[in-house]
């Protein structure tokens, strides 16, 4: 029986190979077709990174065709983003078509991406070491979710990732290690392809040893591959141990140059090195120079058998582990080992040397099984069908609608006029959420970077608890010490404390905002940040809306009217990253009725089948509130704008606020009524909302049949084609500058371009130009 069971391990080990050689084929023709066969129209190269997916074909190979079960999910290094899809494309998951696409439209994308590639991507890469600490954060989203009975123990899935080593140059991964300690997380892999070579250069020397220590100080167990079951044997013969040493201490540069040299080159440095040692010389000379060179380069990262036997050993227990396994940049490829083996791309010769190698039958490249025996055919077929990976189960759900509350229920809470700031206001409504006993309630989880009471989440979290796998007593309640904040921490809670990194929040957003696709369970969850602050986790903010996770992003306080607290802390820029981020819906409300009215909105929006994500910039000013006559106001809340007060037909001036600055705006159009009775002013709730329709109105005629009017014609319509329009924004003066191009109106933008300082508001407001003193000044200026 052991007899047997060691010849159909053997024969299985020799079909991962054979299978994993053709896998290195299929990426490397559809980045060769890509480059050198295809039309290309534009002159510019194609790229597709061929040395980076040869160090990576042997780990991916065993673990999709092994290790990787269907609730695993895993986020693929960026460039073996060609190995994924030839896997794909044997599992029956990718089209040769697409294949053929590669990197062109409508084709296999660059990297893997959710939203515009039609494979089994589970999390998008590309922006390098994002990806990395996605897998965290679903590890701690799962966990979230299990803890609610969503996902049973028999479906907890792995959150892999696959890297290189030098993503492991990013911050934001140990930002995310940090916080992935904290919360105990389990069920992650991070596997790195520890070829040692970046974009540029090699990489520093015996670094996997530093790497090594910091993931077992953060708990993590590290697994290191770093010889083949073929050095293995080598070492353990006389001499082994020497030549052993002699690969330990090699600089990292030398290595790759005689990896790339080959054979020869291997014998010359280690005769010369090892002079005087006869067993190792006897063990050197013993290889031909072909085999010595494979002996010298098939580290662990490309030992099947070594790779499955780690494998195995993590799936038996559900701690964290860092595989650091390593591999040869560009490992059987002309230009293994070469420095500058990064961007390198096979020529038609190199192409033709490698498919004769692999016994390729020219003309059948796109097969990725020409050229076998039937037998051998047949016997990787059934390989690849009994993959567990291979099953047919859904991994891309589809969860119910879960009914949420109406405007008028999240407008109960901030009703009753008076003087009211936004960020109390957003407050207000999630306390009244976190006393509502519905199915919505319990699917809110909020999440913050440290500032949960100064963002005026502590309510709800009051309410709510925080979410810890192991409850936690609140030490202060227990011995009776007054607190505003009683913070019960046990897996029911529903808010997750972050530390200090904004990176941290929005990778916790794109997590907690994927649970309806990735686990077939709806979240809405709810981010809060300093607003100044949203620019330090731009790259990680991109990556979750460009997979289209559903959130509501809450900013705050903005702009100068943070006031004492000084520049540093006062944001300025961040109204146009709102307008520029695709995925994103931002809003900057003046007042609490607006607030909430947008806070139903965006809850509607994250489960909308085009919905979105929504970013509010609020503010701890606190300003008196509008009377209503009527509620046409709501509609222009979400639209982007409406008129507190309408001009009259032909009027020559029309004042524009957006958020904070409104009672300005209101004093400054009070005062200039005396001289222009009908001019307007125009409340803006989204610039981000109004610009997009507006353009995209532009080009109905071309794209939607038929030319329509925007929101914001609309509202300009009233006033005279010559009228002059003022804006004012607690912000950059471009985030509404664009509104004069609308009807070529003639328009003097306010705003924010230099950096503030402590100080009241009337001091500031009058430095900077933001008072009503300034936009009477701008009024003037265009009625002369």
């Amino acid at each position: 029986m052991a007899e047997a069971n060691l010849a159909a391990k053997r024969q299985e080990l020799a079909l991962l190979r054979r299978i994993e050689e053709r896998i290195l084929w299929l990426a490397s023709w559809t980045i060769h077709n890509a480059n050198h066969l295809r039309e290309s129209r534009d002159g510019l190269k194609v790229g597709g990174h061929q040395a980076s997916c040869a160090s990576m074909t042997t780990l991916m190979t065993a673990l999709y065709m092994k290790a990787l079960r269907p609730q695993d999910r895993v986020a693929v290094k960026p460039h073996a983003s060609p190995v994924f899809h030839a896997i794909q494309h044997l599992f029956g998951r990718q089209s040769l078509e697409k294949l053929k696409a590669f990197r062109a439209l409508g084709g296999a994308q660059s990297y893997p991406s959710r939203t515009k590639d039609t494979d089994d991507v589970d999390f998008s890469t590309g922006s390098v070491g994002l990806g990395v600490a996605m897998t965290a954060f679903a590890s701690l989203t799962q966990d979230y979710l299990a803890a609610r009975g969503a996902v049973k123990p028999e479906r907890m899935g792995r959150m892999i990732s696959l890297l290189g080593d030098a993503e492991l140059d990013e911050g934001n991964i140990y930002e995310a290690l940090i916080e992935a300690c904290k919360h105990d997380i389990r069920n992650t892999w991070w596997i790195v392809d520890y070829n040692r070579q970046s974009l540029d250069a090699t990489t520093k020397d015996r670094m996997f040893t530093r790497y090594g220590e910091i993931f077992e100080a953060a708990g993590w167990t590290v697994e290191t591959l770093k010889w083949s079951k073929r050095q293995r044997e080598a070492f353990a013969k006389p001499g082994g141990a020497a030549l052993q040493q002699w690969i330990e201490t090699a600089p990292n540069d030398l290595y790759a140059a005689l990896s790339y040299q080959g054979g020869a080159a291997w014998r010359e440095r280690l005769n010369t090195d090892l002079a005087g040692d006869a067993d190792a010389l006897a063990l050197v000379a013993a290889y031909k120079d072909v085999d010595l060179g494979e002996l010298m380069t098939e580290l662990g990262g490309h030992c099947m058998e070594t790779i499955l036997e780690a494998f195995e050993r993590a799936s038996q227990d559900d701690a964290p582990r860092f595989f650091i396994a390593y591999t040869v940049k560009g490992l059987r490829l002309p230009f293994q080992g070469h420095k500058d083996n990064h961007a390198g791309l096979m020529t038609e010769t190199q192409i033709a040397e490698l498919r004769a190698r692999l016994g390729v039958v020219e003309g059948e490249e796109w097969d990725a099984l020409s050229g076998l025996s039937a037998a051998e055919h047949t016997a990787l077929k059934g390989l690849v069908a009994r993959a567990p990976f291979a099953a047919q189960v859904e991994r891309e759900h589809r969860a119910p609608s879960i009914a949420i509350p109406t405007a008028d229920e999240l407008l109960a809470p901030v009703s009753g006029g008076g003087e009211q700031s936004t960020q109390a206001a957003f407050g207000k409504v999630m306390f009244e959420i976190a006393r509502r006993d519905d199915e919505f309630a319990g699917r809110v989880v909020t999440t913050s970077p440290d500032v949960t009471v100064s963002t005026n989440l502590g309510g709800f979290v009051n309410r709510r608890g925080v979410f810890q796998r192991r409850a936690h007593e609140d030490v202060f309640k227990r011995r009776r010490i007054p607190s505003a904040q009683v913070w019960s921490k046990a897996e029911t809670g529903q808010h997750v404390e972050l530390g200090i990194a904004e990176n941290n929040l929005f990778i916790a957003l794109a997590a907690l905002g994927l649970t309806a696709p990735l686990f077939g369970e709806r979240l809405f969850p709810v981010g809060t940040l300093y607003d100044p602050f949203i620019a330090r986790g731009l790259d990680a903010l991109n990556y979750a809306c460009y997979q289209d996770a559903r959130f509501l992003l809450v900013a705050t306080p903005s702009g100068l009217t943070l006031a004492p607290e000084g520049g540093a802390h006062q944001s300025i820029g961040s109204p146009l990253i709102g307008m520029s981020q695709p995925g994103l819906d931002s809003y900057e409300p003046a007042f609490a009725d607006e607030t909430a009215v947008l806070m139903a909105h965006a809850f509607g929006q994250m489960q909308a089948e085009q919905g979105a994500s929504t970013y509010l910039r609020l503010s701890t000013r606190v300003i008196a509130q509008p009377e209503r006559p009527d509620e046409i106001w709501r509609k222009g809340v979400v639209d982007g704008a409406y008129w507190l007060r309408p001009p009259a037909p032909g009027a020559r001036l029309a004042i524009v606020y957006a958020g904070a600055l409104a009672p300005e705006a209101l004093a400054a159009f009070e005062a200039v009524l005396e001289d222009e009775p009908g001019a307007g002013l125009l409340a803006v709730t989204s610039a981000d909302v109004l610009h997009r329709d507006w353009t995209q109105a532009g080009r109905s005629r071309w794209t939607e049949g038929g030319p329509r009017t925007s929101t914001i014609e609309t509202l300009l319509a009233p006033l005279a084609r010559d009228a002059g329009l003022v804006t004012v924004i607690d912000g950059a003066p471009s985030t509404l500058s664009w509104l004069g191009s609308v009807r070529g109106m003639r328009l003097r933008a306010l705003g924010l371009e230099t950096f503030g300082q402590s100080g009241d508001l009337p001091d500031l407001y009058a430095k900077y130009r933001l008072d009503a003193d300034a936009i009477l000044d701008a009024c003037a200026d265009l009625l002369v």
